[in-house]
């Protein structure tokens, strides 16, 4: 006789996302470089901007290890960037699994995030065990700030992308417009350029943006020296949770109109 297990839903929504994960690691490891490509991108991009800092500050930058100044920026840039984006285009290769009444955008949303920080994950630890063999010092004054500030981000960009990616299932031309927006980010974001490196009386026409924030205060974390000069958690902390409030209202609110164009 044939045994029926009952699962409740927070068991069938694990297994969806598990299944939706699996399904983000097969589409995004499909080449044959996969996993090493995802690592060596950012990698060389670190050398290459480091190199280029360094020639105009030294083997310091703002008293952080140019390397590591370097490093934080554009990892959180481009984890910000890629979580956005995976977010976004999840909900569109997966719209023929909504049919399934189990399988919601939300799960995908999630799964597509959980890729990207498990990817992002192994880039810093390819980026540390780097600074090491290159006999950087590694310092971390505060790492709970760090960690704070790291999720803070991809949970911002990961909200972000939902709203975003409703968005983009009623009007397909969000998506152009969405690339038009961020393609600025890595300039005005504290990637290459500190805050520190403008006139105080310019800073509040770039502080308005959370990723700035996000990337500064990680970068005071591990060198306190460093200083938060400009920058606010608190103010980190409001915009990720107004984010995630108007992301999570719209969703609630027009979900099922929205994967059923």
């Amino acid at each position: 006789m044939t045994t029926v297990l009952k699962r409740n839903k927070w068991e069938i929504w694990r297994d969806v996302i598990f299944a939706l994960f699996a399904r983000e690691i097969r589409t995004g490891f499909n080449d044959k470089l996969g996993l090493g490509w995802a690592i060596i991108n950012p990698i060389a991009f670190i050398i290459i901007l480091s190199v280029v800092r360094g020639s105009m500050n030294g083997a310091f930058t703002h008293s952080l290890p140019t390397f590591f100044f370097m490093a934080y920026g554009l990892i959180f840039i481009q984890t910000f960037m890629q979580t956005l984006n995976g977010s976004v285009s999840s909900i569109k290769k997966n719209k023929s699994l909504f049919a399934f009444r189990q399988v919601q955008p939300i799960s995908a949303i999630i799964a597509a995030g959980i890729f990207e920080v498990l990817v992002k994950v192994a880039v810093i630890v390819s980026v540390f065990g780097l600074a090491y063999f290159m006999n950087f010092e590694i310092n971390i004054d505060d790492p709970l700030l760090m960690l704070g500030c790291i999720f803070l981000l991809w949970w911002f960009s990961l909200m972000a992308g939902l709203l975003f990616g409703i968005l983009t299932l009623y009007i397909p031309e969000v998506s152009k417009l969405l690339s038009l927006i961020t393609r600025p980010l890595f300039f005005i974001s504290g990637t290459f350029f500190s805050l520190q490196d403008f006139p105080k009386e310019y800073w509040y026409l770039l502080d308005w943006n959370p990723i700035l924030h996000a990337i500064e205060l990680t970068r005071s974390a591990a060198y306190s020296t460093y200083g938060q000069s400009g920058v606010s958690l608190s103010y980190l902390s409001l915009i990720v949770l107004s984010t995630t409030f108007l992301a999570l209202s719209v969703y609630h609110i027009s979900w099922r109109q929205a994967v059923s164009r």
